[in-house]
């Protein structure tokens, strides 16, 4: 297949809101696609590279290449030079990257050109995400959306049942069952502004500790533990604790939701990276447990016993659970049977301020009719976390690729220090609507100090309200910490500089990890 298509399809649904017209787009699409390019147009539509990280930046791709006259470039070709890419390294590796980049632009028409860059500068947003994808390739292989769904949640991979789906129609899908050792993608939560707009949405439903961890999956079947993330990354051998936790739980054929945290004396919650940077250890694994043992913590039970129990509602799940996993290790939670009754909502508000109290960073709430649809971030689960803002500086400003060339976008924010100079505490990019942007970069453009063609350096007067999910450590930054999550929530002209935060203050918050 012509890249071309890919690029036509692309802007297609980037033109269009109608999630209906998207998907007729794609459906076209699969139907012309041979299914063994199934997962490069899937993965390209969805801005994503197989090949992960190619070392290709804005540097390298600034340069402009005449247009090819007409289209010859495969999707074939154009993922071998992805590869190709990829694999370089060593001296003379970014002239080698040039060339490469050089060659690839020069065989693709206009139109495939922008497309190549805004995949290569992660600009690509026409909203053809794996749902849609998803949608697209039921209809283009005369499918159920639905059974689709379920062999992708149970697979673990859109790419791998599309192709067999297009390959040989909806019988490919009876080959698809949840099996103890083969991960499948876990569920996912919506968020809601607060517990009591949850219990308005849910109905009768359970109230659980949403934990700072690292989300696992625990497949067990005799004494074989096989122990996965939530990108579905096996980590078996890099928790020899939680593998140990699942050999001694009653019944066998087990399928487990949870997540791993680690605990400090007091049994609080310990800063998220330090239980991440655990997970992530392959290096003296055991010495790395001794020294920051994590606790596995389940909520949900997928199969057991040889039963799988996707389908039956939570509250029979989770009675599952129950009788399976002793109490220590399953969530904290409580029941809400009628939303409407005062004493049972003030119950719920009450073990929310109990959890955070607790050093954990909200709740979940969740429908106890509602099956397990994994994969989906379904509207029967829903999180609940208190909302931080910040007021902080522009110190500077990055410019924008792609779609964003042109306008100055990620943000360098800064607290008030105690000497009155401003320190920097992270970037972000996200929360900008196109208005926002054309008004800050009109703006920064006047405060500008410095553009050396990358950042600007600007006097540090336009105050922005920040939204972010908690503080970590980071020794990149001056003050010894970043914001996780840091979104714009919008700009404050009317307010100067000096009465944006300090960094005390923010030190001092409830939300610091500091200790």
């Amino acid at each position: 297949m012509l890249l071309a298509r890919i690029a036509d399809v692309s802007d297609q649904v980037a033109a269009t809101s109608a999630r209906s017209r998207k998907i007729a787009v794609l459906a076209d699409l699969f139907s012309a696609t041979p299914p063994a390019e199934a997962p490069l147009v899937i993965a390209y539509l969805a801005g994503r590279l197989p090949q992960g990280r190619i070392g290709v930046g804005w540097s390298t791709l600034r340069d402009p290449v005449p247009a090819a006259g007409h289209a010859t470039l495969t999707i074939a070709d154009t993922d071998a030079a992805f590869t190709a890419l990829a694999e370089v390294a060593g001296p003379g590796s970014q002239g080698e990257r040039q060339r490469l980049v050089h060659g690839l632009m020069a065989a693709a028409t206009a139109p495939e050109q922008r497309f190549l860059l805004r995949l290569l500068t992660g600009e690509v947003r026409q909203g053809a995400l794996d749902a849609i994808a998803l949608e697209g390739v039921a209809r283009a292989a005369h499918a159920p959306a639905a059974d689709v769904r379920r062999a992708v949640m149970l697979d673990g991979s859109l790419p791998r049942v599309a192709t067999a789906l297009l390959a040989e129609g909806p019988t490919a899908l009876e080959r698809y069952r949840l099996r103890v050792g083969t991960p499948v993608q876990p569920m996912l939560a919506h968020t809601a502004k607060g517990v009591a707009d949850a219990l308005a949405a849910l109905g009768p439903c359970a109230v659980e500790e949403k934990l700072d961890g690292i989300r696992v999956q625990v497949h067990r079947s005799g004494e074989d533990v096989r122990i996965y993330t939530r990108s579905l990354e096996e980590i078996t051998d890099r928790l020899p604790e939680v593998r140990e936790a699942a050999r001694a739980i009653a019944g066998d054929a087990l399928v487990l939701d949870g997540e791993v945290i680690a605990l400090d004396g007091e049994g609080r919650p310990v800063p998220f990276q330090e239980t991440a940077s655990r997970v992530g250890s392959r290096v003296d694994v055991a010495a790395a447990a001794a020294a920051r043992p994590v606790s596995p913590v389940f909520f949900d039970v997928l199969a057991a016993d040889g039963a799988v129990l996707l389908d039956l509602p939570g509250r029979d799940r989770h009675a599952e659970l129950a009788r399976l996993v002793p109490e220590p290790m399953r969530v904290r939670r409580t029941v809400v049977t009628d939303p409407a009754d005062p004493g049972q909502r003030a119950a719920a508000e009450a073990f929310f301020a109990d959890t955070l109290a607790r050093g954990h960073e909200g709740v979940l709430v969740k429908a106890l009719d509602a099956p397990y649809s994994a994969g989906r971030r379904g509207r029967s689960w829903l999180k609940v976390k208190p909302v931080h803002t910040l007021d902080l500086v522009v110190l500077a400003a990055e410019w924008g690729h792609g779609r964003r060339t042109g306008l100055l976008s990620n943000l360098h924010l800064g607290a008030r220090a105690a000497d009155g100079t401003f320190v920097m505490l992270g970037k972000t990019f996200k929360g900008l609507t196109d208005t926002m942007l054309s008004w800050q970069t009109d703006r920064l453009r006047e405060l500008a100090v410095d553009d050396d063609g990358t950042t600007v350096r600007v006097r540090p007067e336009l105050v922005v309200e920040i939204a972010y999910d908690g503080l970590q450590r980071s020794s990149r930054y001056p003050a010894g910490i970043t914001l996780r999550f840091a979104r714009v929530l919008r700009h404050r002209p009317d307010k100067p500089a000096a009465q944006a935060d300090t960094v005390d203050r923010i030190l001092a918050g409830p939300q610091s990890p500091v200790v």
